[in-house]
């Protein structure tokens, strides 16, 4: 099987990354601290009460954090599992666990679609890691260079160890998410497969609902030269596009945020939000030129925020698609819009060590949840 990169080794790359400082605008709102020492928290979720769950991923566990700060920690994965996205439908939380994403055997893989009641009783309702190894939504689309490259541009490109394959087409491997509920069905981003799927909530029946395309950029001589392969320079890379949000519009529409392979870096801010027809798989890219888009939320009248992890701030765009700068904020990695409020996930990777690692990937729980409140 040849090596991927999925979103965390996106992840484990960016942290080595020298990013600008960010510099908080003196138009910026204010925000309230709802939570403090999280670890890794990639993810929230907001239900009733405006009580949010939040998902710290790479700890494994998924906690509650009621408006008055309370907290309490609701589910907790075996060592080694990640849960990921989670939403939330009256008493019921939906999220998202996998483990071995990424680690190049796909009988390693394994990806479930879960719930928890209030009761604390936990449901496994879809393996998505079993579509993967049957169905493979990727497996046609093709990535790295094209057929114009030169021979020792394929040659320099496959030589060094760490570099990605200079051609291949769509492996096997599944990294669910994030997730959205609409009706008895559940949207799932998963940046492993490169793909949005649609698991039916009562028969866990999972289907493709649409592969994004990928994520194409001309190699710079810096970039040729990082990966062993000056030959390289001035040739186009097509990058796998790793979806990381998935949040349904008030047209219907889904919108999906991706970080492509090879971003950030010298390829500059290439992320970028899609929307995708969920009833024919119509794909259209929407916003591009977003660096590190890992979280998004719509509200009701069409306006999009993006979570950009190391532009270290909230983007906002409203329903035209007009882009503006919303909030200053250290590595944000998830945001939701509920009731008028946006709550955020924060120095999301403070205290983090290389998720790709052997050990325990975490070390001090340095992330916050914020809420501001737009009234």
């Amino acid at each position: 099987m040849k090596r991927k990169i999925t979103f965390i080794g996106c992840l484990a790359a960016a942290m080595v990354v020298q990013t600008g400082p960010a510099f908080a605008s003196s138009h910026d709102p204010d925000y309230e601290v709802m939570a403090t020492g999280l670890v890794s928290p990639l993810h929230l979720a907001v239900g009733d009460g405006e009580t949010v769950r939040v998902s710290q991923d790479f700890a494994g566990i998924l906690t509650r954090v009621e408006h008055d700060g309370d907290r309490k920690d609701v589910y907790t994965a075996e060592k080694g599992w990640e849960v990921a996205g989670a939403e939330t439908r009256g008493d019921t939380t939906y999220f998202l666990e996998s483990i071995g994403a990424g680690q190049g055997d796909p009988a390693a893989l394994h990806s479930h679609l879960k719930s928890i009641d209030s009761n604390g009783d936990v449901d496994k309702i879809a393996s998505l890691a079993d579509y993967e190894r049957s169905v493979n939504p990727d497996r046609k689309q093709h990535y790295g260079f094209g057929d114009d490259v030169s021979q020792q541009c394929l040659t320099e490109a496959g030589a060094p160890k760490d570099a990605p394959p200079a051609q291949y087409t769509g492996d096997i491997d599944s990294h669910p998410y994030a997730l959205a509920l609409w009706k008895d069905t559940a949207y799932v981003a998963d940046a492993g497969a490169n793909a949005v799927l649609k698991v039916d909530l009562d028969s866990g029946r999972i289907s493709t609902v649409a592969v994004l395309p990928p994520r194409p950029a001309k190699l710079t001589e810096d970039v040729a030269d990082h990966f062993g392969a000056p030959a390289c320079a001035g040739f186009t890379y097509a990058f796998e596009p790793v979806p990381t949000d998935v949040e349904i519009g008030p047209d219907g529409w889904l919108y999906v945020s991706s970080l492509p392979g090879g971003e950030p870096g010298s390829l500059g801010a290439r992320g970028a939000i899609f929307k995708i027809n969920p009833w024919t798989g119509e794909t259209k890219l929407w916003q591009d030129h977003i660096l590190t888009p890992t979280g998004l939320a719509v509200t009701d009248k069409g306006d999009v925020y993006v979570a950009s992890l190391f532009g270290g701030e909230i983007l906002k765009f409203n329903s035209e698609g007009d882009r503006s700068h919303f909030l200053t904020v250290n590595m944000p990695a998830d945001v939701e819009f509920r009731g008028g409020d946006v709550f955020a996930t924060v120095d999301a990777l403070v205290g983090v060590s290389d998720p790709e690692g052997p050990s325990a990937p975490m070390a001090e729980p340095g992330g916050r949840l914020i809420e501001v409140d737009l009234h």
